[in-house]
């Protein structure tokens, strides 16, 4: 186990590892600190809709490895993160933008703000509970048509609907998620990322409401060297690279 300073060797280093050692354990603190520098990964308007579950019981990782569907990468592993969407906590989340915002700009008069202020206040005071409001997913199909009628005429923001907002709070965890394995990477330790999972079964297991969504489960341990599965393989970098 080698740790990785410079960010370049820390991508290289990095690979889905899906055996780990068993005599290997990792240090919690060091995975939390982890988890506390993923998010700090950029995100959609700062909601940072997300929760980072990190299980280290030994009974629990083992029920999340029967609900990743017994795979090595799971059976293996010495800790999980499972990283979980919360779009609805927007109100929570708006309502703590604007708050900091707030204490920043000193509850100044509305006649004493400036544009940059103003704006800001309302992004979080008015935008977001129209972009993120909905009824039965009715709302997001009136706004998407509006959008789309005022796109006619002018470049105009198209992801209003519910379906198109779960794919904005993906995205943002989806970040995080590569913020947290590239820093697990910079301290020598492993993860792999896991699609094959039961979700509803992980949502018991760890309690979540059935309003969250799990973006990904990640195991973690330290690596063995059949645990990586051969040399890495990319599509040739000229078939995936457009310069216009």
């Amino acid at each position: 186990m080698e740790k990785h300073e410079n960010l370049i060797d820390a991508i290289h280093y990095r690979r889905s590892v899906r055996i780990y050692d068993d005599a290997m354990e990792l240090d919690d603190e060091k995975v939390k600190k982890c988890i506390q520098q993923a998010t700090l990964a950029p995100n959609s308007s700062n909601m940072q809709l997300w929760e980072f579950h990190h299980v280290t019981s030994k009974d629990l990782v083992k029920k999340l490895a029967a609900a990743c569907l017994g795979q090595p990468a799971a059976t293996t592993a010495k800790q999980m993160i499972v990283v979980v969407v919360r779009k609805d906590l927007w109100k929570q989340r708006a309502k703590s933008n604007l708050s900091n915002l707030q204490q920043i700009f000193g509850n100044k008069p509305k006649e004493k703000q400036s544009s940059r202020e103003k704006f800001a206040l309302n992004y979080y005071g008015k935008l977001m509970p129209f972009v993120y409001g909905d009824f039965f997913g009715l709302f997001g199909y009136l706004k998407f048509l509006i959008s789309w009628v005022a796109g006619i005429f002018r470049p105009t923001y198209r992801q209003l609907r519910n379906s198109d907002l779960r794919i904005v709070a993906h995205k943002s965890a989806a970040l995080a998620a590569q913020t947290f394995m590239l820093s697990m990477a910079a301290e020598g330790y492993d993860t792999c990322p896991m699609e094959g999972t039961d979700t509803l079964r992980i949502k018991k297991i760890l309690g979540l409401p059935l309003s969250s969504e799990i973006n990904m489960v990640i195991s973690c341990g330290i690596r063995k060297p059949e645990g990586v599965y051969g040399d890495r393989f990319r599509i040739p970098f000229e078939k995936v690279y457009k310069k216009w």
